[in-house]
């Protein structure tokens, strides 16, 4: 058993961490995994009592949380979740301390074997031949794992089982689909409760149930992760699109569009074949294999490559909505957060070597103003070369510092993670916060001195030799599809007057007035607002409230008293009634 009052261990980074002083330490992330992996196999030991018949495969702590992957049949229920959280209860409550052991690799396969728990046994044969093979015990459970844990199940005073869901067996669709229940724990219940407030919210900001309500997207069985735009959805992007074309005319941006589907020779000579290959779709035409582009950034290359160039033209800065594919696992698709198609609001920078921290401050800049014009606030990571990668150490040490310039010219703080960059060159990537304080990498900027190097781009010099370019990769959006997901769940479908797919509806009080309304749409039209009439033979109250579900922000309200005087009753979707107003002072105030 475990004493509550023993020490905190000076460093939580050990395999076990303890945790008396939890109150000072809880926020740290590092000592939060462990305390969410602790909690996993408390949730394992309480099944293993419960339904013995259950085989065990992974249960990691996660970014909120942890889950554990598990077969039985039949499958879980919610009621059996209940159950189960009794009996972690129970767990916490007898206090076992978590000891850790090793075992030679031929018997910690047999351990496993005798009490038959393949999935086991498959990750030992799967390990290489030189790795510790370590477990943890906690009274009457063992489970293999690396750790980290905390150093006692006491510690686990407030936690919840969220949910369950299916998942491949290591994510190959090939395999067995087992169960994963979700879970999350705190070292204090009102830390619980928060949190489960914010699982509340965001089910009723999801942008599967607003986008469907709202006429902005659809899914359908025949084209799994392809989504379909629906009217409202298509005004939204064409509105995010316009205000980055807008603003990056100022910049010297130049808009292209490359082809979609593109010879496997292009995606060899560019890398991709090689290291992407698998969330690729082929094709073959002429007895030739056609990639369908995952990325843009090839055929941007072939435009650069098209036509001789000069010093002169640099920075070229080529800007593309181009459409691509991946292929996603079918367990990993979800709403428009994850698909198998999507726009990316690329640009491709061609520039030399002295104009690349110039480059980088202006990409910066344009992305905090069109983050700015949604109210997002954001953080910024940096990430450096993984071990897949391509190109010299010196390329890849002058692209991070000119990264790290550019972030510490404009004195933005920023956090490194070490071996997350693209295979062709290290990034800096931009996280948003969403009015529920969640967080979604859209934007990124990525120096890359391979593809160049790759398809022998040049320039001449003002010294009338041919040199090199460096490319830089830039989006803003990222996913223009998951970019508008988290726009809906950020807004819960009210979006700003700027972006509403709808922003003004008017609202007849009967046939009498049809022709007034009819003359307003068209004033409105010529204003360039997107307006609808509502020529149903419905009370007045029914309509407005019609129009409130649907979250336009503004309905225009006209009987005959309006037609006379030439003005409409405002109704706002956030103020409420706004009073009688001419078409022109409607417009002064909703365009504020």
């Amino acid at each position: 058993m475990c004493d509550d009052k023993q020490d905190v261990t000076e460093n939580i980074s050990r395999q076990t961490a303890s945790a008396a002083a939890i109150d000072e330490i809880h926020d740290d992330a590092e000592y939060m995994q462990h305390f969410w992996h602790t909690t996993s196999h408390i949730l394992a030991q309480a099944v293993k009592r419960l339904y013995p018949e259950t085989k065990l495969a992974i249960g990691p702590s996660i970014k909120n949380g942890f889950y554990y992957d598990m077969e039985r049949e039949p499958k879980f229920t919610e009621e059996d979740l209940r159950a189960i959280e009794k009996e972690m209860k129970k767990i916490v409550k007898e206090n076992y301390r978590l000891e850790r052991f090793e075992l030679p690799r031929a018997e910690a396969i047999k351990y496993w074997e005798d009490r038959n728990e393949p999935y086991k046994v498959e990750l030992i044969h799967d390990m290489p031949e030189d790795t510790t093979i370590s477990f943890y015990k906690q009274g009457e459970f063992v489970d293999l794992c690396r750790g980290g844990h905390l150093d006692c199940t006491g510690r686990i005073k407030a936690f919840k089982l969220t949910s369950i869901a299916g998942a491949y067996w290591r994510g190959n669709e090939k395999n067995k689909m087992l169960t994963r229940i979700y879970g999350i724990s705190f070292p204090q219940k009102a830390k619980l409760q928060e949190y489960l407030e914010q699982l509340e919210q965001a089910k009723l900001r999801d942008h599967r149930k607003i986008g469907k309500e709202m006429n902005i997207f659809m899914m359908s069985e025949m084209g799994p992760g392809f989504p379909f735009w629906l009217p409202n959805g298509v005004k939204i992007k064409e509105t995010l699109k316009q205000l980055l074309i807008d603003n990056q005319k100022r910049l010297g941006y130049q808009q292209i569009e490359t082809p979609m589907i593109l010879s496997r020779q292009l995606w060899e000579t560019s890398g991709h074949w090689a290291h992407y290959q698998d969330k690729m779709y082929t094709t073959v035409i002429d007895d030739e294999t056609f990639a369908v582009k995952p990325m843009n950034c090839p055929g941007g290359v072939l435009v650069y490559r098209s036509q001789p160039r000069s010093y002169r033209d640099l920075p070229l800065r080529l800007s593309e909505f181009g459409h691509c594919h991946r292929h996603e696992k079918s367990g990993e698709l979800h709403g428009l957060m994850r698909v198998r198609s999507f726009t990316q609001d690329d640009a491709h920078i061609f520039m030399t070597a002295d104009q690349i921290e110039n480059e980088l401050e202006q990409v910066i800049s344009l992305i905090d103003k069109i983050y700015s014009r949604f109210g997002f606030e954001y953080h910024v990571e940096l990430s450096t070369r993984p071990e897949d990668s391509m190109g010299s150490d010196e390329d890849w040490n002058l692209a991070t510092a000119a990264l790290e310039a550019a972030l510490k010219k404009r004195q933005m703080k920023y956090i490194v993670n070490p071996g997350d960059g693209a295979f062709y060159g290290p990034k800096i990537d931009f996280h948003i916060q969403d009015a529920l304080g969640r967080e979604w990498q859209c934007g990124t900027a990525q120096v890359d001195f391979q593809l160049p190097e790759r398809f022998a781009l040049e320039y001449i010099g003002s010294d009338n030799e041919k040199h090199r370019p460096i490319m830089l990769h830039r989006a803003i959006y990222g996913s223009m599809e998951r970019f508008i997901s988290v726009l809906i769940e950020h807004y819960a479908g009210k979006f700003p007057y700027w972006l509403a797919p709808e922003q003004v509806r008017i609202l007849p009080i009967s046939d009498k007035v049809a022709e007034y309304a009819a003359k307003l749409q068209d004033q409105l039209f010529d204003a360039n607002v997107r307006v609808t009439t509502d020529v149903r033979n419905e009370k007045i109250g029914y309509k407005i409230r019609q129009a409130q579900v649907e979250h336009v922000p503004y309905m225009l309200v006209v009987g005959e008293k309006e037609a006379q005087s030439g003005q409409v009753a405002v109704r706002s979707r956030d103020e409420g009634d706004l009073g009688v107003m001419d078409l022109a002072s409607f417009l002064q105030h909703a365009q504020k």
